[in-house]
């Protein structure tokens, strides 16, 4: 027994620590990296608004808590269009130009942010992201990936940031061929990251919000046909099920990490 017990201790293990959804969790973020080789974040670093404190964010900032209690209300009776005229409304009501008033908000926490990913991180956008800005405040030790691929401790990780188009029309929304064709670059990876999930309705249903948010029906054919040891996502803050096995892979929602503060962890 005892060769054995001394040839496992001699075994490198590596660990990623993997978060999405961190809407203005700073400073959580801050130690989210710790014990880990690596972290990857699988995006939605920015807060426009906390359906949980309606107080938190840019729109509350802008507005005040009132009329954030008042969009929630409409959006989530999903009374969209309702939404988007009192939204029009209460910006024509600022002097600012729209455009300017969010970006200078979203800089405001992307400095916050990115300051606080530990080194390395490995990153992709969400659907609230604004991507444009990203490569601004992505220093040393932080990369940023989109289609594309990275080799973490021997494993070879795909990334695929963004969402599909919705009524609530976030900033980084994108026309399926167009997400379809970025999941075609990655190719055959071990661990398939991505912001949103696969198109599987326990995987796309928030019990909270008690609705389905867009899933990928390109992902769930790319998991099929490629077979990853892991498809990673976030994005569905409660959903029906946090993880389930399509075919070979293990398909793992790793957390609505502004409300955990706690990473999911993989070893190898």
């Amino acid at each position: 027994m005892a060769p054995t017990s001394v040839a496992r201790s001699r075994t490198r293990v590596t660990r990623v620590h993997v978060i999405s959804d961190v809407h203005g969790n700073a400073r959580d973020l801050a130690a989210a990296g710790e014990g880990a080789d690596a972290l990857i974040c699988l995006g939605d670093l920015v807060l426009f608004l906390d359906y949980a404190d309606h107080s938190r964010g840019i729109f509350p900032d802008l507005f005040g808590k009132e009329n954030a209690d008042r969009i929630v209300e409409l959006r989530t009776a999903r009374r969209f269009e309702e939404a988007r005229e009192f939204g029009a409304r209460l910006w024509a009501g600022i002097a600012a130009d729209r455009a300017t008033a969010i970006e200078r908000a979203v800089r405001k926490q992307y400095a916050e942010m990115f300051a606080a990913f530990p080194t390395p991180t490995y990153a992709t956008y969400g659907n609230v992201d604004m991507p444009p800005l990203w490569r601004e405040y992505a220093g040393p030790g932080i990369t940023v990936l989109d289609g594309e691929r990275v080799e973490i401790g021997g494993r070879v990780f795909g990334f695929v940031g963004g969402g599909l188009r919705t009524p609530m029309r976030t900033p980084y929304e994108i026309g399926d061929e167009e997400y379809a064709a970025k999941i075609e670059a990655v190719g055959e990876v071990d661990v398939l990251c991505t912001h949103i999930p696969p198109e599987v309705p326990e995987l796309v249903y928030d019990t909270v919000a008690r609705r389905f948010e867009r899933g990928s029906r390109a992902l769930l054919d790319a998991i099929r046909r490629t077979r990853p040891r892991y498809s990673l996502f976030g994005h569905v803050h409660q959903p029906l099920v946090r993880r389930m096995r399509i075919g070979a892979t293990e398909c793992v929602n790793v957390g609505h990490f502004a409300g955990t503060g706690k990473p999911w962890a993989l070893e190898w």
